[in-house]
Parts: C-alpha cells; sequence; structure tokens
C-alpha cells in the first residue's frame, strides 16, 4: 500500500479535515500518531452511531497508530451542550461509572488492545484547583464561545446558557493537552470542540492536533441523532435478529448511509445499494436486506446474518411466532389484588427501558397478549399467565 493510498483510507468518510495537509506531514515522519477520542459515558450501550468514529479510530489502529480513548468521567458530570437547545441534567459520578464499565467491554468489539491507550479525564480534570482553572479560562472568550451555533441560538433566543457548559469546550480541549494528541476524531456535531482542542494546545506550547469529524447516523427515525435517550438507536451488541429487524425499519432515503458509516462494505457496493434504494419499490427492499446482513455479520458473523434474516421473514412475511422465545414465570412482585401491573412487569422483563417507557407503550397500542392489543395498565392475572407478550414489532416472552 503507497503512503497515497494510507491516507486515502484514514480520510475515508471524514466530513471535516483541519488540517489535510498537516495530517500529511505527520504521518510522513515516520511515527505512531496519538490518535484520540473522548466518549463521555452517558448510557449502557454503544451505538452504530458511536461506532462511527470508532471505527475510524480502528482505521489509525490498523495503521500503526496509538489510539487514546478518553472515557469522559468527568466531562460527562458536566454535560456535552453540543447542538442542545437547553442545559442537560448533569450525572452523578457513581452514575457515569456505571455507565463506563458498561461500555469500555464494548468498545472493545471494535477497537485493537494491542495499540489501545485508555485513559480517565478525571484524571487530570478533577485535581485542578482554581487558579489552574482560571488558567484555562483566560485561553477563551465569551465572544469566542458564543460562536457556536448551539451557545448563539439560545444567546439570541433569551435562553439560559450556564457557565459550566462553557467549561465543557475547554475541559475536553484541555483532554488533548493533557494526551499530547496529534488527531482528535468526533462527530460533526463535536467540530468546535476540537478546534478548542488545537487552541488550546498551541497556548501550552503543543503543536495543535488535527481534528477530524466523521458525519452523525440519524436513528431509526430517520431525523434525530441516533441516541439512546430517544429510543432510536441500533446497539452493537444487540441479539442478531433484533438488529435486524431494527435496521429494517429506517426509511429507504437512509439505506446508503447506513451502508457507508455502519458497514465495512467497499464505496462500490454502497453506492449500488444506495441507488437501488433511492429506486424505491422490491429493489430498495432488497438494498435494505444487504445492508442489514451487512451490520449484522460485521458484529455476529455470517452464519448469525443469515439467521436473523430467516427470523426476520418467518416473524413477518410468514406471520409466525419467532423460534426460541424465552419462557419465564410470572413474577409475585407485579401482582396486586388479582391484577398484573404491566408497566412493572415489561420493565422488569426488560421489555421495556423503564415503567415510564411501558406506559407509553401501552398507550400507543404497543403492548400485544397473544396477538390482542393491551389497552390497560392493570389486566387479570387469569389474562397473563400462560400467554405470549409482545412488546414493539420484535420482543416476545412467553408467560408460564
Amino acid at each position: 500500500m503507497t503512503a497515497d493510498d494510507g491516507l486515502a483510507r484514514l480520510l475515508r468518510r471524514a466530513e471535516h479535515v483541519v488540517r489535510e495537509e498537516d495530517l500529511r506531514e505527520r504521518l510522513a515522519e515516520g511515527r505512531p500518531l496519538r490518535v484520540k477520542l473522548g466518549l463521555d459515558p452517558t448510557a449502557k450501550d454503544v451505538t452504530l452511531g458511536w461506532a462511527v468514529p470508532l471505527r475510524k479510530l480502528r482505521d489509525f489502529q490498523d495503521a500503526g497508530h496509538t489510539a487514546v480513548l478518553i472515557v469522559g468521567d468527568f466531562t460527562a458530570r458536566i454535560g456535552d451542550p453540543s447542538g442542545k437547545s437547553e442545559t442537560r441534567k448533569q450525572l452523578s459520578a457513581d452514575e457515569v461509572r456505571g455507565y463506563a464499565d458498561a461500555v469500555l467491554d464494548q468498545f472493545k468489539d471494535i477497537l485493537s488492545e494491542e495499540n489501545l491507550e485508555v485513559r480517565y479525564n478525571s484524571e487530570w480534570l478533577e485535581p485542578m484547583d482554581l487558579s489552574d482553572i482560571l488558567r484555562l479560562t483566560s485561553h477563551y472568550t465569551v465572544a469566542q464561545m458564543l460562536e457556536r451555533d448551539d451557545f448563539s441560538k439560545r444567546f439570541g433566543d433569551n435562553r439560559p446558557i450556564s457557565l459550566i457548559e462553557f467549561m465543557y469546550p475547554l475541559a475536553q480541549g484541555y483532554d488533548s493537552v493533557a494526551v499530547e494528541a496529534d488527531v482528535e476524531l468526533g462527530g460533526t456535531d463535536q467540530l468546535f470542540n476540537l478546534l478548542v482542542g488545537r487552541d488550546l494546545q498551541r497556548a501550552y506550547g503543543q503543536r495543535p492536533q488535527i481534528a477530524m469529524t466523521m458525519p452523525l447516523l440519524e436513528g431509526l427515525d430517520g431525523v434525530q441523532k441516533m441516541s439512546q435517550s430517544l429510543d432510536n438507536y441500533v446497539g452493537i451488541r444487540e441479539e442478531p435478529a433484533e438488529m435486524f429487524g431494527k435496521l429494517m425499519s429506517i426509511p429507504d432515503e437512509l439505506v446508503g448511509k447506513y451502508a457507508s458509516l455502519a458497514t465495512e462494505l467497499p464505496g462500490s457496493e454502497v453506492d449500488a445499494l444506495a441507488g437501488a434504494a433511492a429506486a424505491g419499490g422490491p429493489e430498495a427492499g432488497r438494498a435494505k436486506r444487504a445492508m442489514g446482513r451487512a451490520v449484522v455479520e460485521l458484529y455476529h458473523g455470517a452464519e448469525a446474518a443469515a439467521g436473523a434474516e430467516a427470523a426476520f421473514d418467518r416473524q413477518f412475511r410468514e406471520r409466525k411466532e419467532p423460534e426460541d422465545v424465552p419462557e419465564v414465570a410470572l413474577p409475585d412482585d407485579v401482582i396486586s389484588n388479582g391484577v398484573v401491573s404491566m408497566p412493572k412487569l415489561l420493565a422488569g422483563m426488560g421489555l421495556a427501558s423503564s415503567r415510564g417507557e411501558a406506559r407509553r407503550l401501552i398507550a400507543q397500542g404497543g403492548v400485544r397478549i397473544d396477538g390482542d392489543r393491551v389497552a390497560d395498565e392493570e389486566v387479570p392475572v387469569e389474562r397473563v399467565r400462560g400467554t405470549l407478550v409482545q412488546v414493539g414489532r420484535r420482543r416476545f416472552v412467553r408467560i408460564g
């Protein structure tokens, strides 16, 4: 592989590179670059959206560079304001640590452990005293902060911006100083934060990092960024059948983007799938299937991908219930006065993320017992015991 081929592989699918000529120069130095990716652990699953910059980080690892994965256990407590129209809820240290433990193992489904450096930014941010913080803030002005689209819009609309939110880009940028990053990766919504890192490295006497952003992946709704809080996501460790079924629900116009960002298919095949999806009709359906198989195969293997597609056909083409439906006993703690609390049952069995989500699903007609819609949150015990409970299109459990 030539140097130009290697550079092309690293730049593949990138949205912004600041600056490409700097990247070319550093690669020519012939040393392993320190390539930083910071991720705040604010939820328990690694999604296909998170996987986009993670897979780019793996590209750098495969080229012989060092992946510096920053677990933002400190910055997650501040809350990243990127793209937000209001102040984010702050998380406790215990909440963040729990999420970090859950996602770190999943990161290694994508990254190599051979040239991987995992750091927690509480290591250098927590010990800062007031003089350190004042020195950090001295390198940026309020006017510079208000150049951010989300901050400027909120300022123009007289919506509050807390000072702690101004601290977030500075804290993330200081991460680059602490680990002496050569390159920082992120989504397109992170460009401002990555550029702050460049400025701070200059201020602290370092060469500014190359900022590289990757496109954001829309969620299953086809509109908003993939997010666990919006429940429009696909997790990389979801069961193959669940993963394939979710991918078959995306709008046709996103097939090409998912094929590009969530698979390792070659560019020519991605273009062919995007064109087939745009044509509509049966061709779009076949393109979506090919994309879904490629995603499942990437994380679970070819055999699992074929099985997931077969399970999808059995359920939605042949109208048969899925095989291997888990069977569980009806828990005593969901029964009171001869009736079952369906929100408590669904949340307890993992068919809904919370009782609140379970109530929403019931109200939307998304819960069925033996094929009949559940209209009430409380159901007689005899109506539940020994039945097949279905939530949405793909979640099933048989109550013993």
